[in-house]
């Protein structure tokens, strides 16, 4: 199934925090491991995620390093206390609006998903 990109636009700071909150990683790494848990659904290109990153970086989420692995340069990033609260807080908020977007379309059915 394809996801339209606009559902997609409010939830990538959540994901790129939430998978920089189990372990620093580069940016192909990232792509790669959301394509992978969301089985196909989430692509990201670079286009796309490289922007994110910057703006995390600059509202100091998330902070960047270099390191080389066998003659290969690459770019980590990894999320900041900051980045945490950030985090802790728009997960309360995806709750929330998940919720209600059950309530209204289940019509407040409890899900066992």
């Amino acid at each position: 199934m394809v996801i339209n990109k606009e559902l997609l636009k409010g939830s990538t700071v959540i994901l790129i925090l939430t998978l920089l909150d189990k372990k620093p990683m580069y940016g192909y790494e990232m792509i790669k491991e959301i394509e992978a848990k969301s089985e196909g659904i989430f692509t990201f290109k670079e286009g796309t995620l490289y922007p994110i990153l910057h703006s995390l970086e600059a509202e100091k989420m998330v902070e960047c390093y270099w390191t080389e692995d066998g003659g290969r340069k690459r770019k980590y990033y990894k999320i900041t206390k900051l980045g945490k609260k950030h985090m802790g807080e728009k997960q309360k908020e995806w709750e929330t609006f998940r919720s209600a977007v059950d309530k209204v379309i289940y019509e407040g059915a409890v899900l066992n998903w």
